[in-house]
């Protein structure tokens, strides 16, 4: 008995406190199969002190390496808590490869319950990259992200959902990159098979020198097999939501040979592209009949603004016809918040 508690425990290591050189060395380890949890710590020249949670599961056998990253907003709980049950899950006698997954990347965010930004150094995670090695806390975690994460990974996958403000409809997405044409069918192919009924492609005009701001668009920049999944709204944890993200993850693996499940991709998908942004031009009260996945025409009034007083200062129309992917629910509304993202069909 004691044999074999030995060998568990070398197997599956769980070290906590590694050095920043050390996620690379354990993710090039040959020694499979193995689990090994790993916090990345981080502080600044403001005190700001931070971590990085990561867990690196190595399959029996040798193949890709997925990198599935949650709360880069740490007020979208549907991706964190979608990650969490998949780490528990997850059967690494069955899994080829290896798997790298960040389970909360803002911490910062999540444990304050703030959305969006981390209240640390007031800095979006998303709007972050490449990052600066000597720069704020979330500066450096994305600067780690850039030099340390996307490079060892294969498919990256970034999870998402509606933040504390946002209805949404689940989708998946991923970049149009005619600079990587096989990275680019390749993210295609998955997020057809991922099991997510709308599939969602964006123009990418990126140039090699601009900085990509989004973790996942990063990746793409970086000629990675880049992709993201929303999913979840409203800031609270929807079931329905989990399941999905769980279904779309496996799928994906199951699509890179990685991991077999019995997940079966959907007969039809809906295909959007062309998104159209609506923003505020005024702070008050917003009020919307619509809800997220419903269709509107060119020139639809899809909400209004009022004053404290209840008298309307803004009308928004639809400027093309299309379906709602996402837009904003609750009542506040500043300046230039994004009001709702309308797509196309293809």
């Amino acid at each position: 008995m004691f044999k074999n508690l030995t060998i568990f425990l070398i197997i599956f290591s769980t070290s906590l406190g590694f050095a920043q050189d050390d996620f690379q060395s354990i993710v090039e380890n040959q020694t499979r199969p193995s689990v090994s949890n790993i916090r990345i710590k981080f502080s600044d020249s403001q005190n700001n002190q931070g971590h990085l949670p990561i867990s690196i599961i190595k399959g029996k056998k040798e193949g890709p390496t997925f990198t599935i990253v949650a709360g880069v907003h740490g007020y979208e709980y549907p991706p964190i808590i979608a990650t969490q049950e998949f780490l528990k899950e997850i059967d690494i006698d069955r899994l080829s490869g290896t798997l790298i997954v960040v389970p909360i990347a803002n911490t910062g965010s999540f444990f304050s319950r703030t959305p969006l930004m981390n209240p640390q150094d007031k800095v979006n995670l998303n709007g972050a990259l490449p990052g600066k090695s000597n720069g704020s806390i979330t500066y450096k975690i994305a600067d780690y992200f850039k030099t340390k994460i996307i490079p060892l990974s294969d498919v990256f996958l970034d999870i998402h959902g509606g933040g504390a403000a946002e209805d949404l409809m689940p989708f998946i997405c991923y970049y149009r990159n005619k600079k990587r044409p096989e990275q680019t069918l390749k993210a295609k192919q998955l997020s057809e098979t991922s099991g997510f009924e709308y599939v969602v492609s964006y123009a990418y005009t990126l140039k090699d020198d601009e900085p990509a701001k989004y973790v996942f668009k990063q990746a793409a920049q970086d000629g990675k097999i880049a992709l993201s999944i929303e999913s979840g709204k409203l800031g609270n944890v929807q079931k329905d939501a989990v399941v999905l993200i769980k279904r779309g993850v496996y799928s994906m693996l199951n699509q890179m040979e990685m991991y077999n499940s019995d997940i079966e991709p959907l007969n039809s998908i809906i295909k959007l592209n062309n998104q159209t942004y609506i923003r505020s031009n005024n702070k008050g009260i917003f009020y919307s009949k619509y809800k997220a996945g419903d269709t509107v025409k060119e020139g639809d009034i899809v909400g209004q603004i009022t004053d404290e007083f209840g008298v309307v200062i803004s009308e928004f129309k639809a400027p093309v016809s299309g379906i709602i992917l996402y837009k904003i629910s609750t009542p506040p509304i500043n300046i230039d918040d994004t009001i709702m993202c309308i797509s196309n069909r293809i």
